[in-house]
């Protein structure tokens, strides 16, 4: 098995919150972290949402208030993916890389640099299918089929699951965790997928700078080119707060 990250140890070392488990319930749900935050600057929906699931190893925040992680979705390329890394590397920095599986089919020397620099590489559906619109069967295979595939293509067994689309249910947390994963959401996002309207730079930066607090997970997608413009400030601006990236 892969040997366990930081980020991975801090992760895994939350999950010994044991926040009642409730009965499961199929009622597909559309995660968002929400706009108020505590008076460490934490979204209450995260916070939220970790009281209530972490019972089922569901996190949308780390319990280490001294770090932020870095986690990016990889559902296609769009040549900003090499930038990035080059970026992670020239900062120290170690990201999680959540992979379709159309991602991990196409882009295996990407993979395998993600794999080969120390990042971890996490797991976003085979086909990116909403896991609780799907059979039990169905939403097992779709976790699974793409867990097998990377094992035996890399060599590297995931470990931390993302729910496609943001959605989720109590039953479909509960087959994430019987597939042996933890559920990994995120408590700071922005609009930054849409190729053709992209926020710009200093905006962008602006408002990540401003909403960053201990025991961040921050959601980027690697298809953004001003993700890519702006990597290597946000890190310096998270360091320059105090935060370990």
């Amino acid at each position: 098995m892969k040997k366990l990250s930081a980020a991975a140890a801090l992760l895994t070392a939350s999950a010994v919150t044991c926040a009642p488990v409730y009965a499961a319930d199929t009622t597909v749900t559309g995660y968002g972290q929400g706009t108020s935050v505590d008076g460490e600057n934490r979204p209450e929906g995260a916070l939220q949402f970790n009281s209530r699931y972490a019972g089922v190893d569901a996190f949308a925040l780390s319990e280490d208030r001294s770090r932020i992680i870095i986690t990016f979705d990889q559902g296609y390329e769009n040549g900003y993916t090499a930038g990035i890394l080059d970026t992670l590397a020239a900062k120290g920095v170690k990201a999680i890389f959540f992979l379709t599986g159309d991602y991990a089919r196409r882009e295996q020397e990407l993979v395998r640099r993600m794999i080969d620099e120390g990042h971890m590489i996490g797991n976003h559906g085979m086909t990116h299918a909403s896991l609780p619109k799907l059979s039990e069967e169905a939403a097992k295979e779709e976790i699974m089929s793409l867990h097998e595939y990377v094992l035996d293509n890399y060599g590297y067994e995931m470990q931390y699951f993302r729910c496609p689309c943001g959605e989720y249910s109590e039953r479909a947390l509960e087959l994430v965790r019987e597939c042996g994963y933890k559920t990994l959401f995120w408590s700071s996002a922005y609009v930054d997928w849409k190729t053709d309207a992209q926020p710009s730079p200093s905006e962008s930066l602006a408002k990540l700078s401003a909403s960053a607090h201990g025991g961040e997970i921050l959601l980027l997608h690697s298809v953004s080119e001003t993700n890519a413009h702006i990597l290597g400030e946000l890190i310096d601006s998270f360091r320059d707060k105090g935060f370990k990236v």
